[in-house]
């Protein structure tokens, strides 16, 4: 990780240095290194989402925990890396840039030659008592200019086409990279982005947020019984409720295999649960068949679990206890939904 404080001067990071230790002593945060880290970048306000997240914390008197001040460091100052490639500059936008360059430089040019035949006609008119051999220059020279013209313009109209072109197949490049082949949901890089986004706006906004996680009951089977188009057939089946069920606000992604999750934002625990429990019972309701043999495939069921975003709480951590309520829901017998909350209550029994 490249550190962006190099070029700071001696006295200007000792008084950002002060600064966080004084923020630290007053609200009690222990003083270790990640967390003197976590508070520089707050004092210099190198990080925006940062500032925005102890602002919240400081305005709701939130104490900083160890687990509050871990995730803090872990999201903000020290996010794992993305392992995504970075994409070279495409070969053909820049053979478009170097035609365009080419035209402009035509273009110019011609100007420059009309504008000297302009002027060496006016001279000639001055010293010669026969216009006609300069107005057929001039007729010559203005034809010239316009298939010059045109044929810059239909350069340039090709090169605009050429742009349209990578600009679609761009467009369409970056739907791929965020979108899961098999059922068209998000995938995970989108889910994290969007997740990571939905957190700040909560927090902003003092709502609330919710997820939820659905595991399809015995998969395997289908695929062991079926086939694994059969075993796609469920996974789309699955997404397709799950789709449907959210608004356009929310995000539908596939979590990985046959995982999927929700992000509902402005949604709260209990009525995150009877969404999930209304998908739950399409789920089971819906009747498939096997395509190839009109074979009748017997009913699909799923677990899921959900949990609320908690303040400051770090995307990891969130998906951490969804992922615990979904594990509840499994152990107990599977086709239901687990709340979060069964942990607090087993912690206070």
């Amino acid at each position: 990780m490249d550190n962006e404080f190099d070029n700071v001067d001696f006295e200007y990071a000792t008084t950002i240095a002060d600064r966080a230790n004084r923020l630290m002593t007053a609200n009690a945060v222990p003083p270790t290194p990640n967390n003197f880290s976590v508070w520089f970048h707050y004092a210099m306000g190198a990080a925006p989402s940062l500032r925005k997240t102890i602002d919240i914390l400081l305005e709701n008197k939130r104490s900083f925990d160890s687990a509050i001040n871990r995730d803090l460091y872990v999201t903000y100052v020290n996010p794992q890396p993305a392992s995504a490639a970075a994409a070279d500059f495409p070969e053909k936008l820049q053979s478009v840039i170097a035609s365009a360059k080419a035209f402009l430089a035509a273009a110019i040019s011609d100007n420059r030659t009309q504008i000297e035949t302009l002027g060496e006609a006016s001279s000639q008119f001055q010293v010669t008592a026969d216009p006609r051999p300069i107005i057929e220059r001039l007729v010559q020279e203005l034809s010239e200019a316009t298939t010059r013209s045109l044929a810059l313009e239909a350069n340039l109209l090709e090169s605009s086409e050429e742009l349209d072109q990578i600009r679609d197949s761009l467009k369409l490049a970056e739907q791929h990279s965020n979108t899961d082949a098999l059922t068209g949901l998000a995938n995970r890089r989108s889910l994290e982005a969007f997740l990571r986004s939905a957190q700040i706006a909560a927090m902003e906004t003092d709502s609330p947020l919710s997820v939820m996680m659905i595991d399809i009951d015995h998969f395997k089977n289908f695929n062991d019984t079926f086939g694994h188009q059969v075993g796609d057939q469920v996974l789309r089946l699955v997404g397709r409720v799950l789709q449907e069920s959210v608004r356009e606000c929310d995000l539908a992604a596939r979590y990985g295999g046959e995982e999927l999750m929700a992000v509902l934002v402005d949604v709260g625990l209990e009525s995150c649960a009877e969404i999930a429990e209304r998908i739950r019972h399409r789920v089971f309701d819906a009747r498939l068949t096997r395509r190839a043999t009109g074979e009748a495939i017997s009913s699909v069921t799923v677990s899921i679990g959900v949990a609320q975003f908690r303040l400051a709480e770090s995307a990891d951590a969130l998906i951490e206890r969804v992922d615990r309520a979904l594990y509840q829901a499994k152990k107990t017998g599977r086709n239901r939904t687990i709340q979060e909350t069964v942990f607090d209550d087993e912690i206070a029994a």
